[in-house]
């Protein structure tokens, strides 16, 4: 199979038949095998049944159902997994993206790269709600990741298999793709694509996903420098806290010298003991986390590097 085409799909019956369509006249003049996957994420309406119809005049398309709704990034795990194609391709079911382009990414993909992601320079969302909240994440995931990207949150994008066969991703960090992959050695390339308005239901996304995209980018922020030596950021802290304690203690000291304050009655006195009992936890979870990850590399044969090539 050349093309792996997964789409999660949640409450977007009416969007089906358009979809699958537009694949297909895409897809044709390329002369590659494709499988179209759709994976229905626990939909409440008649996602599932409209599937059903397609996949009868079609048979290259794949549906998996799930129990209930799991989110974007599961179903799109649950495609990845099931997918046999050499490119896989991800895109929303809402046809926002549009199916013409995906001829682009592959031919930017085989030019080179290990990923090719899309950028919606021209988007048809709301501009306060949707487009300004996606803008200021792009630079701070950029900043933070230190991966050059304009449109993170775009679903249309081509990877190698190589490159995702063996992803794990949890929550919602599908959107972080790249930057996981940029920490791979992976060569990612952005082109702009398409992006169409919203015929048939409702969004999935608001101003709720800026709370939940801060807190998955502190993790990966933390993933990206010590996910292998958890020690130098809980040993930081710790000496942080030590010094402090210290600090507290010396203040103390010269006012009882000095100023002649009593120390048992001094809240320094407090925070001094308080800083140190927090230094010495820190210190431990940086143990417990060493401990964690040679457990989690050394259980599973699993390697803190990764090889692009070897040549002999």
């Amino acid at each position: 199979m050349d093309i792996s085409i997964v789409i999660p799909l949640y409450n977007e019956e009416k969007n089906i038949a358009s979809l699958c369509s537009e694949i297909r006249s895409a897809l044709s003049a390329t002369g590659k095998t494709y499988e179209i996957i759709c994976v229905d994420d626990g939909s409440e309406d008649n996602t599932l049944s409209e599937l059903k119809k397609q996949k009868k005049d079609f048979p290259n398309i794949k549906i998996i159902s799930l129990n209930r709704n799991f989110g974007q990034t599961p179903a799109i795990m649950a495609g990845f997994h099931h997918a046999s194609g050499e490119i896989m391709i991800t895109m929303d079911g809402d046809l926002q993206n549009d199916p013409e382009d995906i001829p682009k990414l592959i031919n930017e993909l085989e030019s080179g790269f290990d990923l090719v992601s899309g950028w919606r320079k021209s988007r048809k969302d709301g501009f306060l709600l949707r487009v300004l909240p996606s803008r200021i994440a792009n630079k701070l995931i950029s900043w933070v990741l230190k991966t050059r990207l304009h449109d993170y949150g775009c679903t249309l994008k081509a990877y190698k298999k190589d490159l995702v066969k063996n992803l794990r991703l949890y929550g919602e960090m599908h959107r972080f793709i790249p930057a996981i992959a940029n920490w791979h050695g992976a060569r990612i390339a952005e082109i702009e694509v398409n992006h169409r308005p919203r015929k048939f239901g409702k969004t999935k996304y608001g101003i709720n996903r800026v709370g939940k995209v801060l807190l998955d980018l502190l993790l990966m922020a933390f993933l990206s420098e010590y996910s292998t030596k958890p020690i130098r950021f809980f040993g930081s802290m710790s000496f942080l806290s030590g010094f402090l304690g210290i600090i507290s203690f010396a203040v103390v000291v010269f006012m009882k010298i000095i100023e002649g304050t009593d120390m048992t009655g001094n809240p320094l006195l407090i925070l001094g003991t308080l800083f140190f009992l927090v230094s010495v936890q820190f210190l431990s979870m940086g143990f417990i986390g060493e401990i964690n990850i040679r457990t989690y590399y050394e259980s599973q044969d699993k390697k803190t590097y990764h090889i692009r090539e070897i040549f002999e």
